[in-house]
């Protein structure tokens, strides 16, 4: 597929569940070759535009296509291209790991065995155990094989390393960055995680109150804002300080840090000369970047 044509295309779309609009005119679209972080609060409607990529809802109002057709009539053809992982997923029980991996594994014709033993050894799966006694973990280990090991062109993970230990995120972050070095791969990660999810994507998209409010690169949106610290040398700082895009400021006497969006490094260094002031620029990480586009 081309890379400048849209794997997933949602215009206008509104899901409402009876009173409650869970997303509302969302027009988005999803670029191959891409990592792409999915961010919001719980029910900012993250999940539920999600769940239409993939069919399992349908739009109150708008349309959603997925690898050009219309969501909610993907058939086989256009299932084996998307791999879906949610912390809420069934497993069968009943199944050995071993059993349940073979027994997905039979639908893909073009299942990677090579990378299902990789990822077996990396995290430590024992395929002789039951589903049913995994630990929190070590089912979400399981289900992100289930969800990898046919390869797919789009990866959906939603909320994928919740029950994860330290050690097991570092792990499948490595995982993420591994897959998407292979041409035509396209991961989307929801998750609370922002620490992590800073790391691996390239992209970000940010919904708050059931609309889509931020959809850029990693890079564009650092470039939006800078934390700048001023240091007087020449006494206190005036109360209002020259500045003209401030998103926040606390200050006290000669020290000051201002939150600036907009604002070239040029600008400031030169208002600090004007303010007979030390200067430090800083970039801001994206747990800060998050909280500065939901205000």
């Amino acid at each position: 597929m081309s890379e400048s044509k849209a794997i997933v295309e949602i215009r206008g779309l509104t899901k409402q569940f009876k009173k409650k609009v869970a997303v509302e005119a969302v027009d988005w679209d999803i670029m191959p070759n891409r990592i792409i972080g999915l961010l919001g609060a719980n029910g900012a409607g993250k999940s539920t535009l999600i769940r239409h990529i993939i069919g399992l809802y349908l739009p109150t109002l708008g349309t959603c296509t997925t690898f050009g057709c219309d969501a909610a009539k993907l058939g086989p053809e256009h299932m084996v291209r998307i791999g879906y992982v949610h912390q809420e997923g069934a497993l069968l029980d009943w199944m050995t790991a071993g059993q349940l991996i073979r027994y997905v594994a039979a639908y893909y014709p073009n299942w990677n065995q090579d990378l299902e033993a990789r990822y077996i050894a990396d995290f430590d799966i024992d395929l002789k155990d039951r589903v049913k006694t995994l630990s929190p973990g070590q089912r979400q280990k399981l289900a992100i094989l289930l969800a990898i090991g046919h390869e797919p062109e789009l990866l959906i993970l939603d909320e994928p390393a919740s029950g994860l230990d330290p050690l097991a995120r570092s792990q499948f972050l490595d995982w993420l960055l591994q897959i998407i070095q292979q041409p035509g791969r396209t991961i989307l990660i929801s998750s609370h995680i922002l620490s992590d999810v800073e790391k691996v994507i390239d992209h970000v998209t940010i919904m708050n109150g059931a609309h889509l409010v931020t959809d850029c690169s990693l890079d564009n949106l650092r470039e939006s804002y800078c934390r700048v610290r001023l240091a007087s040398l020449n006494g206190p700082l005036p109360e209002r300080l020259p500045f003209d895009r401030i998103v926040s400021v606390t200050q006290e006497g000669a020290q000051a840090v201002v939150t600036l969006k907009n604002t070239s490094a040029e600008t400031i260094h030169e208002k600090a000369k004007a303010l007979k002031c030390d200067v430090q620029i800083q970039p801001l990480c994206l747990e800060d970047l998050y909280k500065m586009e939901v205000v």
